[in-house]
């Protein structure tokens, strides 16, 4: 018998393969010299406490100097950060980035006096001093603080406040535990009679297993444990809720979802036409699950038949090179500088640490900074046809990065979630787009178009039916009712006969499928999924089918770090989020997918 294969030590990975991290620092020797002089400096907030308002030449030299100690830690934690992911078992990583935490937490302890004084100044002093020249680059910062006046407590309440800051967080410490910890599975067998330990992230291999029997079988069972705990965790859900709807009810918002977009500047119609125009074009997906179900040879579909693939003996392998390539070959619309760079960091420069090692950090992310290359960490393996993807996304990340870093002063180079997820999911647009013009065969650009109505699907139309969940669940609270067990049972019904259909099978354990999901405890965040990728779908397709006026468009909002609200960000690159049209877009584009791939099945 063969031996199992096993992942490497990360002291036996190929240099050429991991990222080059002397953009940082070139040794954790030079990181340890930063780090003690960044430590002494943290003394110098004191000059500048309870001075703010003498004059804007005070204000501006506070607010250079906080600058100056955020872009001094930005390398430290990020070095501390990678250093950590590369493997995880590492107790002197673990180590320099626990240091680096605590002095973090020390510097902002230092700082916090500088938002209070700001919004104690006196309306018309602060006038006048928004008009002195030595504000002038700090107009846009001070004017998203100020903006939270209304919002802003006397200091005895917003310490009251304060204090209640980690119980705030008890019931997602609950959720956590229980989620995390303390539910178990037992093993139960994969297709090809593997006894495999039934987990959180085993269960998304099971819903792809081509044999129905396992997948089924995946599904009851891991349901299972939530209906065991459902009390608990419908509790801790409430909790979450109940606390959301407690802060904005203090801060003097009209409610939770209000609060959670004023700080992006989003209105609330946003988030409403988005609801709205996913509803309306639910018969395209309704059209799309009685085709998988055909492509299956199903008698009826389920939701453990929703995730795995209808292609499933399509294979198709790409070296790291190879992926490199298809991906640059795919952006060569964005222009020379674009490519140039991404190639330059994705081969010499290394800014990727490339594959899987023992102890590295699952997944894949990017992790820009202002004085360093725009890092990725991927764990690439070649016969995942989806990683190709998942480097299109990051790199996507990585980009971004680059060209605000540019283009911005350090404090306004930071870009905000709402346009991050823009400029990732527009590369992925691209390639698809590339790919399918460039399928060998049917199967294969069948296999793509599926691909990309996937996409769709579980970033824009599953993300909204938890954005709508959020907040009728919301609304409820603020209402005075409570969300027991068959209250959310109930409501969380409502939507997934909408959202599945009237020819889906709806088991009632997927019901508790609202007691699961991570993002429900920090609410009103997955609507950006949704809006993110409507926005990439259309100004992809604006770019790749413009000229210079429209890329030009585009990479300016590259550039444009968080210079302005992400709305208008997004309308100077030509897409204007306010207005039904990129969601009703994006999903016409679903709807014809699925009229393409359903031509070729």
């Amino acid at each position: 018998m063969s031996k199992p294969k096993t992942l490497p030590a990360r002291n036996k990975v190929k240099e050429a393969d991991q990222w080059n991290l002397a953009s940082l620092f070139k040794t954790d020797k030079d990181w340890d010299a930063a780090f003690a002089r960044w430590e002494q400096q943290i003394a110098g907030y004191e000059k500048f406490r309870g001075r703010l308002g003498d004059s804007a030449e005070m204000l501006s030299a506070c607010l250079q100097f906080d600058s100056s100690i955020d872009r001094a830690g930005e390398p430290l934690g990020v070095y501390a950060f990678l250093k950590t992911a590369e493997d995880q078992t590492n107790s002197d990583y673990q180590r320099m980035k626990g240091r680096y935490q605590h002095v973090a937490t020390k510097a902002s302890e230092a700082a916090s006096f500088i938002r209070p004084e700001i919004m104690s100044i006196d309306p018309a002093k602060m006038k006048s001093f928004l008009e002195a020249r030595e504000l002038a680059e700090w107009r846009i910062a001070l004017d998203r603080i100020l903006r939270y006046r209304p919002h802003t407590l006397s200091d005895k309440e917003e310490h009251l406040l304060a204090m209640q800051g980690q119980m705030s967080e008890a019931s997602n410490q609950v959720f956590r535990q229980l989620n995390d910890a303390d539910l178990k599975w037992p093993a139960i067998k994969d297709e090809r009679g593997r006894s495999i330990e039934l987990g959180h992230s085993s269960f998304a291999t099971f819903l792809r297993s081509p044999s129905r029997a396992v997948r089924k079988k995946a599904f009851h069972t891991y349901y299972a444990q939530y209906e065991l705990h459902r009390n608990s965790l419908a509790a801790a859900l409430n909790g979450s809720n109940q606390r959301d709807a407690y802060y904005a009810k203090a801060r003097n918002f009209p409610g939770a979802r209000e609060s959670a977009l004023f700080d992006d500047r989003v209105p609330v119609s946003v988030y409403d036409s988005l609801v709205e125009s996913v509803h309306n074009n639910l018969p395209a997906l309704y059209r799309y699950y009685a085709l998988r179900r055909r492509a299956l040879k199903l008698k009826d579909i389920h939701h453990y038949d929703t995730y795995v693939s209808i292609f499933s003996d399509m294979e198709k392998k790409h070296t790291w090179d190879q992926a490199v390539e298809v991906v640059i070959d795919a952006l060569e619309p964005m222009g020379d500088e674009y490519t140039r760079e991404l190639r330059r960091g994705l081969t010499a420069a290394r800014w990727c640490d490339r594959y899987p090692n023992a102890g590295k950090q699952s997944g894949a992310f990017s992790y820009g900074t202002y004085d360093a290359e725009p890092y990725i960490m991927m764990n690439f393996e070649p016969k995942v046809f989806d990683h190709v993807f998942t480097l299109a996304h990051e790199a996507g990340h990585s980009m971004h990065s680059y060209f605000s870093a540019k283009n911005q002063p350090f404090q306004y180079y930071g870009y905000t979630i709402f346009v991050a997820e823009v400029a990732s999911t527009f590369n992925e647009q691209v390639l698809l787009k590339h790919m399918i013009a460039r399928a060998k065969s049917k199967k294969e650009k069948a296999y793509l178009l599926n691909h990309a109505i996937d996409e769709i699907r579980g970033t824009i139309i599953r993300q909204t039916m938890f954005a709508e969940f959020e907040k009728i669940s919301h609304a409820l609270v603020e209402s005075g009712e409570p969300l027991t067990v068959e209250t959310l049972r109930r409501e969380y019904r409502k939507l997934l006969d909408l959202y599945f259909g009237p020819d889906f099978v709806v088991d009632k354990e997927l019901e508790l499928e609202c007691l699961r999901i991570p993002h429900f405890y920090r609410a009103f965040y997955v609507y950006k999924y949704a809006t993110g990728l409507s926005a990439a779908i259309a100004l992809s397709e604006r770019v790749t089918t413009g000229g210079q006026k429209e890329l030009n468009d585009y990479l300016g909002f590259l550039k444009g770090g968080c210079s302005k609200y992400p709305l208008d960000l997004l309308r100077d690159a030509g897409v204007d989020m306010e207005t039904p049209e990129p969601v009703d877009a994006a999903m016409k584009r679903f709807a014809e997918l699925v009229e393409e791939l359903d031509e070729l099945v």
